[in-house]
């Protein structure tokens, strides 16, 4: 079981505090930004994460576990059809908080927490020398074999042909 937080919570109350966390996630998720206190943006942060980690899973368990949660149905589906899918490649950190400045009226700091936008790519799995030189022969000997009027099979020949130079003038 986990151990409640120390010190004051947001309401009065834990089930007053998890309803809180549960509304002010199904607003991010249905507006993509929120601005609240600081408090609540730090508060709210693991919660949300651990939902999007959930729904890319896409399995009835996880289904389950955040309609818990997030109990408005179009926001529920929003999170699994459109923003899941968007966070697929990448490895964590789907929110980000902007602190904005004190509130007019009682000077609470105020933050905006909001999905990051940007989309992952993945890293190539050789390094950038080894794939610029692979794909420089690659398209000298496309460029050979074009010239030549060669078939595919004859190719690999042109290819080591394009090494061999390629050789002979790292040499020099």
């Amino acid at each position: 079981m986990p151990q409640p937080t120390k010190g004051p919570r947001l309401g009065g109350s834990p089930a007053h505090e998890q309803l809180m966390l549960a509304n002010l996630a199904t607003s991010l998720f249905k507006h993509g930004r929120i601005t609240t206190t600081q408090t609540k943006a730090k508060r709210l942060r693991p919660l949300a994460e651990r939902l999007i980690t959930q729904a890319r899973r896409d399995d009835l368990a996880s289904r389950r576990l955040v309609r818990k949660t997030i109990t408005e149905k179009d926001t529920f589906v929003q999170l699994f059809e459109e923003i899941a899918p968007r966070f697929k490649t990448r490895p964590g950190g789907y929110t980000r908080i902007v602190k904005i400045g004190p509130r007019k009226g009682d000077a609470a700091p105020m933050a905006i927490i909001e999905l990051v936008e940007e989309l992952v790519v993945a890293a190539p799995a050789a390094p950038a020398k080894v794939a610029k030189a692979t794909a420089k022969k690659a398209t000298k000997a496309d460029v050979l074999a074009a010239q030549a009027g060669e078939t595919e099979d004859e190719a690999p020949a042109a290819v080591a042909e394009v090494e061999a130079d390629d050789a002979k003038a790292d040499d020099k």
